[in-house]
């Protein structure tokens, strides 16, 4: 199935979060930074579900550029230019789901993690930033994922505006650069895993 023959790609609501948040948690349960902040898989697989329900409701959703198709196999969680910092009120507001989700114990070091990411994050040019792209395993290569991804990708190069990510694996490099990512950054989460920052130009329409 192509990109473009994949059925109802569309915005993502409120209705779509708990089918969403479940189909996410099973593309990313044994996703390298996943295993680092949870490693124990049974609570993993207990609070997966919990933790990309917050990222969509409180993060995601309300920036309104989260993607998902017909059957809320897959979702592209977008944050728009300017948008991709969380601001430290919202993060204190988080730290109680956050220690449900994670543990207080593993908390400060996940902290860290997550710093140094947001070091990482390009900050010189606005662009738009895929925080989340996963496809529920039972519909993988379907060209679901790439579908939710295109809207936005699409916007990009009809507006000439960048692109930016981070790959937990690093199998999935390739993938993003058949979209046109290319890695400006490789670099390791604290006693973790590698991560990749791939970064897109847009592309002439």
């Amino acid at each position: 199935m192509t990109d473009r023959g994949v059925a109802g790609v569309r915005k993502a609501t409120d209705d779509d979060v708990l089918a969403l948040a479940g189909a996410l948690a099973r593309a990313f349960f044994d996703d390298p930074v996943l295993e680092w902040m949870v490693p124990d898989a049974r609570r993993r697989e207990r609070t997966g579900p919990l933790g990309f329900e917050t990222w969509l409701r409180k993060m995601y959703l309300p920036k309104g550029e989260v993607y998902t198709d017909e059957r809320r196999a897959a979702g592209a969680l977008w944050a728009p230019p300017g948008a991709w910092k969380l601001p430290p009120a919202q993060q204190l507001r988080l730290l109680p789901r956050m220690v449900r989700i994670f543990g207080a114990r593993r908390l400060p070091m996940i902290m860290s993690g997550l710093t140094a990411i947001e070091k990482q994050h390009p900050d010189d040019r606005p662009h738009w930033y895929l925080a989340v792209l996963g496809t529920d395993p039972e519909h993988q290569g379907r060209g679901i994922g790439s579908a939710v991804m295109q809207p936005v990708l699409e916007r990009c190069d009809a507006d000439g505006v960048p692109a930016y990510l981070e790959s937990s694996k690093e199998r999935n490099v390739p993938y993003s650069r058949r979209h046109g990512f290319e890695v400006t950054a490789e670099f390791e989460l604290p006693e973790g895993p590698p991560l990749w920052g791939m970064w897109r130009e847009p592309r002439q329409v």
